[in-house]
């Protein structure tokens, strides 16, 4: 099966990048457009997801990975909301801004800048590595957590 790729934004004074690598893992919730919840709902085990600070910020600061596929919002009575789980992966060294990638040729037509409001948008394979490459950072060879907690912190972050 392959890999897919997303960004997902959080503003960082409501859940920031150090809180779902203290936690070790969170459910995704808060997102109540119905097609940034079409995007949760395609989202596989293993997908890896860019890690946007939205707002305050404007970059992106770390790598996550999809560890359990959609299923219904527990912070929403309507079960048409979804959210999934996620863990950190690794933070990127150096944050990519959203000018730096607004300014980057390859990543014109990106999601982040096509559909800008959507909280969770789909990431093409070749602008994710490039993303990367921005920031100075490699995924781990064994694809290990950037720290994992057993412990599992309930957001309503986005």
């Amino acid at each position: 099966m392959a890999r897919h790729y997303w960004l997902i934004k959080s503003e960082p004074y409501k859940y920031a990048w150090a809180e779902l690598v203290e936690d070790g893992s969170t459910y995704w919730d808060g997102v109540r457009n119905y097609e940034a919840r079409n995007n949760l709902r395609a989202m596989k085990l293993g997908d890896l997801c860019l890690y946007y600070h939205s707002n305050k910020g404007k970059e992106v600061v770390g790598v996550a990975r999809v560890c359990k596929e959609s299923y219904p919002d527990p912070t929403s009575d309507d079960p048409q909301w979804l959210v999934v789980d996620v863990e950190p992966v690794v933070a990127l060294a150096e944050p990519v801004g959203l000018a730096d990638i607004k300014a980057e040729p390859a990543l014109a037509e990106m999601a982040l800048i096509r559909r800008g409001r959507l909280s969770v948008v789909p990431v093409e394979r070749l602008e994710f590595q490039r993303v990367l490459s921005m920031g100075k950072t490699k995924l781990p060879r064994a694809g290990g957590a950037a720290k994992k907690k057993a412990s599992k912190k309930a957001g309503a972050k986005r």
